[in-house]
Formats: structure tokens, C-alpha cells, sequence
């Protein structure tokens, strides 16, 4: 892995830890700040045969468990949930080498759900194996069935933000007082949508793949398209990195 924007230069895993610290967050009206973590083929495709995974590299695998150590809570949706087989984040498997990042804080972040209808494995893993420092949180709505809502809350953490679709608003405001102002958000493409529609995306890191997925996967962003110029939202590149073809991209909202 080596730095390539801004200078050159070979890069130790306390430099890389640095080059995505969060920002100070001290400042009055300093609330919180949400970051995305990514990946694309070189023709734009977020998936490959179905998962972001086939997409992936060793250093890639290495940034998403940083990003992970560094974080708060991570923000995903169900859809990611199901398709990508998601657990509880377990630092003796995928973060040991960032287990330092981790100094002073619980061992490994909680991961929040977000599910309209809660169309989840409520038996998973996910659900029933978190540990009690990091419990698995579920954002629905008031329109989920109350049953289901129940079934969850006997291990899981239930967050109610909207009535018949999730608030991403709402969600973010009651990470936000429940104390994970780190927030990192991995998909998928709906959810990412939602979250840059309200304005609550900060960054983005994006990982490009040196490969040419082919037509027919979606891109990182997916839903229904916003009238005129309204979706646009300009970033600026904090940083570029790169390892055998892969570019790992740092885009900071202006």
C-alpha cells in the first residue's frame, strides 16, 4: 500500500490509521460524522455475482476492518445484511491487526440494521450472538409488525425512526444520542442513497476495483432518480492510495 495523493510515499499501519481518523468533533454544532465505505469495478458495478466481495482484495478487506476498529456503530441495510451473510464484528477474526484502534473503547462496534418491515433472520447470528457490549440494533418503523418488534427486542436493541419507511434522519439522530458519533455506513446502494438524499453523508471511501464487471449489477447509489440537479453533492479528495491496481479513494463533503 502506498500514498499517492497528496506526496508519495510507503505507508505503516499507524499511517494509514491516521490518514482516516476521524475529524475533531468538539466544536459547537459538532454533532456527528458519517462516513461510507464502498467498492466499484472499473465500470461503475457495486457487485459481482451478486456480492460486494467478488470485488474485493486483500488490502480492501484490511481498510473495511480499519474503518471498522475506528468506528462507533455500523450502519447497514437489510438487504446488505442478507445478501453479504452478516455477524457480529469479531476482532479475533477480521481485526486483530487494528485491535489497537480500539484502546479505551469496547472491543468491537455494535452493527445497526435498517429494516422497513424487519424482513430479517431474527435467529441469526447477527441478532442473537452480538456481544452484550456491541448488541445488535434494529432501526425500523411504527409499521412493522409488533410481534416481530417484540421478537427482536428480546436480543437486540430496537430503534422506531418513521412510520412507514425508516427516517434516515431519525436513524442517524438516535445513533447520535445513544452516543456513536462515529458512524460508518456500508451499504447497500439504497441505503447509501437515503443517507446522501438527507444530507448526512460526510465521506466517502471508495475502493476501485481493477476489474470490468460486465452490464447488469447496480452502482454504489441506487433508487429513484431526484428532479434537476437536486441528488448532486460535491466532494473533495482527501486522499488517494494504491495497491496492485486497486485505488483507495477519500472523499470529504465540502
Amino acid at each position: 500500500m502506498r500514498q499517492i495523493f497528496p506526496g508519495e510515499a510507503g505507508l505503516a499501519d499507524a499511517d494509514l490509521a491516521a490518514l482516516y481518523g476521524y475529524p475533531d468533533l468538539t466544536a459547537p454544532g459538532s454533532t456527528h460524522w458519517l462516513r461510507a465505505n464502498m467498492v466499484a469495478s472499473l465500470d461503475g458495478a457495486a457487485t459481482l455475482l451478486g456480492r460486494s466481495g467478488g470485488l474485493s482484495s486483500e488490502w480492501d478487506q484490511q481498510v473495511f476492518a480499519m474503518l471498522r476498529a475506528l468506528t462507533d456503530v455500523i450502519l447497514v441495510g437489510a438487504g446488505t445484511v442478507r445478501a453479504e451473510h452478516y455477524g457480529p464484528v469479531r476482532p479475533e477474526s477480521e481485526g486483530l491487526r487494528w485491535a489497537w484502534l480500539r484502546k479505551g473503547r469496547t472491543p468491537s462496534p455494535p452493527i445497526a440494521v435498517v429494516t422497513r418491515g424487519l424482513d430479517l433472520d431474527l435467529d441469526s447470528p447477527l441478532v442473537t450472538e452480538a456481544p452484550e457490549h456491541a448488541r445488535t440494533i434494529i432501526i425500523t418503523t411504527e409499521s412493522a409488525p409488533a410481534d416481530r418488534r417484540a421478537a427482536a427486542a428480546r436480543t437486540a436493541d430496537v430503534v422506531v425512526a418513521g412510520d412507514a419507511s425508516v427516517d434516515v434522519s431519525a436513524a442517524v439522530a438516535g445513533l447520535t444520542m445513544r452516543g456513536y458519533r462515529h458512524i460508518l455506513a456500508e451499504g447497500g446502494p439504497h441505503l447509501l442513497s437515503e443517507i446522501a438524499n438527507a444530507g448526512h453523508l460526510d465521506e466517502l471511501c471508495l475502493t476501485v476495483s481493477p476489474l470490468l464487471a460486465g452490464p447488469g449489477a447496480g452502482r454504489i447509489t441506487q433508487g429513484p432518480p431526484l428532479p434537476d440537479a437536486m441528488g448532486v453533492r460535491p466532494f473533495t479528495l482527501a486522499h488517494l492510495l494504491a495497491d496492485e491496481g486497486y485505488l483507495f479513494c477519500r472523499y470529504v463533503r465540502r
